[in-house]
């Protein structure tokens, strides 16, 4: 009689596999080195010129995408990435859900235990941060109050995609100092792309001073005043919302809304700032024009907006690939 041995392989639903080797978690860029983000930009770049080849490489995997903010972009990026992937996303609103009424890293360990990976857009970091305590599987930031790596990774893709290289570029951010600026700061630092920030104003404590000061060190960073002057030897503006796309609309929030208006309305990206340039225009969306951009400069040719949020879908797919590797 014969024998036969079969060598057990890792599953992907395997957890204790998983807890034997290292999870790989994507929060912020602060846990990736240089040459990992390096590589997972090129990556991406890769993963979108051949969109084909990964069509059944998340079968049988699910994601859970965990919403307590809105969103657009994020939803259908993760979803459609999924979906073009071979693979399942299970869209979970935080109001609907049990997350509210108990432990949040008790129930991040009971969706670990059901899926491959999470996804969570999340109003307050220290709750991603009990989701990723709780985890057996990768937790992917797909937002909090502090940081946004995937709008990052997916900007990054898109002056790469722009230039065909990411060397010598000069970037330029006019706007309020948010989760989106931190997540430029640690990005462009890796990548050695030279910031420009006029930030006149900035969210609650979204300053986070070992990022700056990393920047710093590696010369990465500077800061200016005068929109004018910080545009005018860069490669690529780029703006955002001055207000939070949850307070946009609140009734409670309207006073403090419009003194950021008044305040931050010389620090439009529009024809006159940008007149005679020959300069990218990029904006992470949604845009709430004829604040923070005029509507016209979102039709300009020469901006890439459409382009950056299209992106998203394959920085997506490559984050979700490389964090299952």
């Amino acid at each position: 009689m014969t024998t036969v041995c079969i060598e057990k392989s890792p599953g992907i639903f395997d957890k204790e596999y998983m807890q034997e080797k290292r999870i790989k978690h994507l929060v912020n860029w602060q846990d990736w080195t240089d040459s990992e983000i390096l590589d997972l930009l090129e990556y991406s770049m890769y993963v979108k010129n051949n969109r084909v080849y990964f069509s059944g490489h998340m079968q049988n995997r699910t994601l859970v995408m965990l919403f307590q903010k809105t969103s657009t972009r994020t939803r259908v990026s993760f979803e459609a990435g999924m979906t073009e992937m071979g693979g399942h996303a299970v869209y979970l609103d935080w109001r609907t859900s049990n997350f509210q009424l108990t432990d949040i890293e008790f129930e991040a360990q009971y969706l670990s235990r059901n899926v491959s990976i999470i996804m969570a857009r999340m109003k307050e970091h220290g709750d991603l941060q009990e989701i990723v305590a709780g985890s057996q599987v990768p937790v992917i930031n797909g937002c909090c109050n502090l940081f946004h790596p995937c709008q990052s990774l997916a900007d990054m893709l898109t002056i790469y995609q722009d230039r065909g290289s990411i060397s010598g570029v000069n970037l330029c951010y006019i706007g309020v100092h948010n989760n989106v600026v931190n997540s430029l700061i640690e990005i462009t630092s890796a990548l050695g792309i030279h910031l420009v920030l006029v930030t006149p104003i900035g969210n609650d404590n979204p300053i986070i001073d070992p990022i700056i000061e990393k920047a710093r060190k590696k010369g990465t960073i500077t800061w200016e005043t005068d929109p004018r002057k910080a545009v005018e030897n860069c490669d690529y503006v780029y703006t955002d919302t001055w207000v939070d796309m949850e307070f946009f609309n609140d009734p409670a929030y309207q006073e403090e809304k419009q003194k950021r208006i008044d305040l931050m309305m010389p620090y439009q990206v529009n024809h006159k700032l940008l007149d005679g340039l020959n300069i990218k225009v990029m904006h992470d969306m949604p845009i709430h024009s004829e604040f923070e951009i005029s509507k016209d400069m979102v039709k300009d040719p020469r901006s890439i907006i459409f382009q950056q949020a299209e992106n998203r879908l394959d920085a997506q797919k490559a984050i979700i690939l490389k964090l299952l590797h």
